[in-house]
């Protein structure tokens, strides 16, 4: 689950991170970035039709040569979204096989990455892979929001309010009531409906925080908002 301090952290932050000359700060760095995007680009190799285990394998080599090779020192924000430059660079690697990687790989000395603990989510088959990236980094994007914002009741003391009152963010037709869940909550009808208000009111806060992390210009997000929902 991230808390609230790593989703403040932003992509930025950590790309920049990974581009010193710290090996444990690189490392540090690297594992964030792996996690933010390993689903995504996940998603976009199985899509491309790599056998499960195969695609794992690339990803451990690509984010191992992302680092290693310094590709970072080509990514700026001004350069755009930072997930397009990475798809880029995953491209890249595909296309050129990567040959030497392989042969240090065996040698034993890259950097190796923890990838078991991730759930990849599986894309459909009837989208490109580049369409199955986008939707697994809205995906994953908004689950570290969802999963944020759970932090941040259960700090509070309210993880009874949050696992109430969640299903109101989707606005799902077969939500209960706010009479209905106001009986289960020892609440009101109309401080339930508050509550409501409050939880909507802070995921879009913090929806817009973690686009804003992704991008190199503010005035993009509202932009990028509308591509988020258009894609899902």
């Amino acid at each position: 689950m991230n808390s609230p301090r790593e989703i403040s952290t932003t992509h930025w932050s950590v790309v920049l991170a990974a581009k010193g000359a710290d090996t444990g700060r690189a490392r540090a760095a690297l594992s964030v970035l792996c996690k933010k995007y390993w689903p995504a680009l996940y998603a976009y190799l199985r899509r491309k039709g790599y056998p499960e285990e195969q695609a794992k394998d690339l990803m451990q080599d690509f984010f191992a040569h992302f680092l290693e090779d310094e590709l970072l020192r080509n990514v700026s924000p001004e350069k755009g979204r930072f997930r397009s430059f990475l798809l880029v660079c995953l491209q890249n690697f595909l296309a050129n096989k990567w040959d030497r990687a392989r042969a240090q790989k065996r040698g034993g000395h890259l950097m190796r990455l923890s990838l078991d603990a991730l759930t990849p989510y599986e894309p459909a088959t009837d989208v490109t892979p580049e369409t199955a990236f986008e939707r697994q980094w809205a995906h994953s994007l908004l689950n570290g929001v969802l999963d944020c914002l759970g932090a941040e009741y259960a700090q509070s003391g309210k993880t009874p309010l949050f696992e109430a009152l969640c299903p109101y963010l989707s606005g799902s037709p077969d939500t209960a009531t706010y009479r209905e869940v106001g009986h289960g909550l020892e609440m009101s009808e109309g401080a339930v409906k508050v509550a409501v208000h409050r939880m909507r009111k802070r995921y879009r806060e913090l929806v817009r925080q973690e686009i804003a992390q992704t991008l190199g210009n503010e005035a993009d997000i509202d932009g990028e908002l509308r591509y988020l929902i258009s894609i899902l």
